[in-house]
């Protein structure tokens, strides 16, 4: 049986790359043929996933986190100067304690210092992961930062038509929300950056008079765009004054590593994400790769930490949509990397012939 692994991270616990290497060592003891191909939408592993399929090398930044703290943090240059940015190594939910996550205080400035520093690098086309954060400032700590960094903007109204504007911002981003409202992006991921339900309205109505300056003074207004309100609203920043344009991080990664040739062939094709429901089939990476793979008539086995809404997914076509956990583990420890390894072995045992 020849096996194809297209695993996303379990976010918190394993990477891409670490849940492949358990899947792959248990399927070749049982005498499985495997491809494992390091993935990432756009989120959690996207810097590492990205940099290795674009035989790219990582370079450090001295940066600020969320709270101001200074850190160093990691960003990618491939060999044809392409930044590849993450944006929750300078302003991810991870930098903080829980105690500390607060999305009213907390900012993007180290977004804006990575991309200063990746274009006095030399680069010019930038891909952006904006998954993971800890922010809701709709980038204005973004801007400010690169305001503060290239003195001919002067100001965050003048960063549109400033040095920057030779630069090209392609986001790796599947979340269509747009900035403000009901589906935007305080009244959707607010909550578990550590909003309190008092938060949330003033999270939108900040977001919301940015948007409207914004648009008087640009004379446009993206806020509406979907993907606005990734990342709390750090797509909406780069929408509106660096003219990024958006693509599913999936869809990036799998076209590179050139997926559709290399499942002709495959028995079975494996994906995977730490958690998997309805929002699964919503454009993120297992969705993705059981489209592409269904165009070919290949089964297509989704495993995760924990499933949720499975005849949904199993109405999708997924061949296979399996929680690893046992129903009585609790989650902390679960997520102990090297508990969530020997649950994927189990299920390899469980599933898999000798």
């Amino acid at each position: 049986m020849k096996y194809v692994l297209a695993i996303d991270s379990f976010k918190g616990c394993l990477s891409s790359a670490e849940a492949e290497a358990t899947v792959a060592s248990a399927l070749r003891e049982k005498g499985g043929e495997v491809v494992a191909l390091p993935m990432s939408d756009g989120g959690e592993g996207m810097l590492e996933a990205f940099t290795a399929v674009l035989k790219g090398r990582l370079v450090g930044a001295d940066v600020h986190d969320p709270l101001m703290r200074p850190i160093t943090a990691p960003y990618g240059i491939t060999t044809d100067g392409t930044a590849i940015i993450e944006t929750s190594k300078a302003c991810g939910l991870t930098l903080m304690k829980e105690e500390e996550r607060n999305p009213l205080k907390a900012t993007t400035y180290g977004v804006g210092e990575l991309i200063a520093h990746a274009v006095r690098n030399g680069c010019r086309r930038f891909i952006v992961g904006l998954g993971g954060s800890g922010t809701s400032d709709a980038g204005m700590g973004m801007l400010e930062a690169l305001a503060h960094n290239f003195s001919e903007a002067k100001s965050i109204d003048g960063i549109s038509d400033s040095f920057l504007k030779d630069c090209r911002f392609t986001l790796a981003c599947d979340v269509r929300n747009p900035l403000c409202g009901p589906e935007g992006a305080a009244y959707t991921f607010a909550r578990q950056k550590g909003a309190t339900e008092d938060m949330l309205e003033k999270l939108d109505e900040r977001a919301r008079q940015f948007a409207r300056m914004s648009a008087r003074r640009l004379g446009y207004d993206r806020s509406s765009v979907p993907g606005a309100g990734a990342a709390g609203g750090l797509g909406y920043a780069f929408l509106q004054y660096l003219g990024a344009s958006t693509r599913s991080g999936a869809d990036l990664l799998l076209d590179w590593v050139d997926f559709d040739r290399l499942i002709a062939h495959a028995d079975v094709v494996i994906t995977g994400e730490g958690r998997a429901d309805a929002q699964t089939l919503m454009g993120k990476l297992p969705e993705r790769v059981l489209r592409r793979a269904q165009g070919k008539g290949i089964p297509v086995w989704l495993m995760a930490g924990a499933v949720s809404d499975k005849e949904r997914l199993l109405e999708a076509g997924f061949a296979r949509a399996d929680g690893i956990t046992p129903d009585n583990m609790p989650i902390r420890e679960a997520l102990r990397p090297e508990v969530a390894r020997e649950n994927i072995r189990r299920w390899v045992g469980r599933i898999v012939a000798p």
